[in-house]
């Protein structure tokens, strides 16, 4: 049996970080991939994404994006490249091609059953990210097997799906990303909308992600919620990551001739059925945004700002040519494709029960888990808002080192 202090389970951007931190305080560990550094990046995702992030928010413990474009949006196979150099930059102790069948407490540790041998270590790091399966509803079943299904996982490009329309479900990054895909590739889209972010990708010559890092937004606190558990559901941002700086929204779409629907709520062979209330969601989007340009100004006005920006110019509201459908015939409409881009779920059949919640998920405080020795990392708002983003989960990794540190302490007291 191999042992170390610390297992990572996971070799993406948050277990290379825990990684660092880690390194830098002397610590013995190995980060366990059951693929390749980055697999997620390489394998699980459409050739066209970027990220949504500008370049110069990609930091990580110990380094910090130094390409030619701090402005731009890294593509999927420079993310890739970026994580893998990362890990290289370091000599990260990652061992590739390993799957873990098991973990228990042992000990005071934990032992670990993979498919290369077992494991035993002091503590445990899952790391395996927040997007690790997709989230499929149950009437996803109901509808005709004729119809391709598709996931974001699987999807690829508007080629690799059968000729005709698609149904897009989902109207948050990924979703809104997908649909101008397909539509500009010629197909015919229906949108089905359900609770979305709209966001403009610049305001006042400065990139969105400029002002929520600047004004604190990104740092604020799980803590501070009057209810977390739905922060942590709150839909991803309505963005686009292009070299040229446009914004993607539901008015841009449905300008472009995508037809935008309710929430999809039932699905009978090739016909589905959507709720009514895709006019209140488009108005709850537009006058959350206004609530934000108009903090983004105060700010503007109090941090002698205004005379070195433009002033403000908001974006229209978004104009619904037409209502929604409530109900469509798949089949009669040409749509031969539904896409779920629906968000993802966490699964860790590999965890011992007693550590997971009533939903599946770890139960955590911070990273720290519910039995001595075991850490999450890389969760939607696990401390603060960006613990997701590859700029956030370097500053949990550092802070649950030192935990770690800490424990090893106490213990050799």
């Amino acid at each position: 049996m191999r042992s170390t202090e610390t297992i990572i389970v996971g070799g993406g951007q948050a277990g290379l970080a825990m990684s660092r931190s880690l390194l830098d305080r002397g610590r013995d560990h190995v980060v366990l991939e059951r693929g390749r550094v980055a697999e997620r990046w390489r394998s699980e995702r459409w050739d066209s994404l970027r990220l949504l992030t500008p370049n110069w928010m990609s930091r990580l413990p110990g380094t910090s994006y130094r390409g030619p474009d701090p402005h731009g949006f890294m593509a999927k196979h420079e993310v890739v490249e970026y994580l893998a150099g990362y890990a290289r930059s370091f000599a990260a102790p990652v061992e590739e091609g390993i799957t873990v069948r098991s973990a228990r407490p042992d000990a005071g540790g934990w032992r670990l059953e993979t498919d290369r041998g077992p494991w035993r270590a002091r503590n445990l790091v899952v790391a395996t990210g927040n997007c690790d399966v997709p989230r499929v509803p149950a009437l996803a079943a109901d509808l005709e097997r004729s119809i391709r299904q598709v996931t974001t996982t699987t999807y690829r490009n508007p080629g690799a799906l059968p000729a005709g329309g698609v149904l897009v479900i989902g109207a948050s990054a990924t979703g809104v990303q997908l649909a101008d895909e397909l539509s500009r590739a010629g197909r015919e889209v229906v949108l089905a909308v359900g609770r979305h972010n709209r966001l403009p990708r610049s305001y006042r010559g400065r990139d969105i992600m400029w002002w929520l890092d600047r004004m604190g937004i990104l740092d604020r606190s799980i803590d501070d919620l009057r209810d977390p558990e739905e922060a942590r559901r709150e839909p991803s941002l309505q963005l686009i990551g292009e070299a040229d700086g446009r914004s993607l929204d539901l008015g841009a779409l449905a300008g472009r001739g995508v037809r935008l629907a309710g929430r999809l709520i039932a699905a009978s062979g090739s016909t589905v059925r959507f709720d009514r209330e895709l006019a209140e969601r488009v108005a709850a989007a537009d006058e959350k945004l206004d609530a934000l340009l108009e903090r983004i100004d105060r700010y503007a006005a109090t941090h002698g700002l205004d005379d070195r920006l433009p002033g403000p110019s908001r974006p229209a509201p978004v104009v619904l040519p037409e209502p929604g459908p409530e109900e469509l015939d798949l089949a009669a409409a040409g749509i031969r494709s539904v896409l779920w881009a629906t968000g993802f779920r966490r699964v860790y059949p590999w965890l011992p029960p007693s550590v997971l919640d009533e939903h599946g998920e770890i139960r955590q405080r911070h990273g720290r888990g519910a039995h001595p020795g075991l850490y999450a990392l890389g969760l939607q708002f696990m401390t603060r808002r960006r613990s997701s983003f590859i700029d956030g989960v370097g500053r949990d990794a550092e802070e649950l080192a030192e935990v770690i540190e800490r424990r090893r302490a106490a213990l050799a007291a």
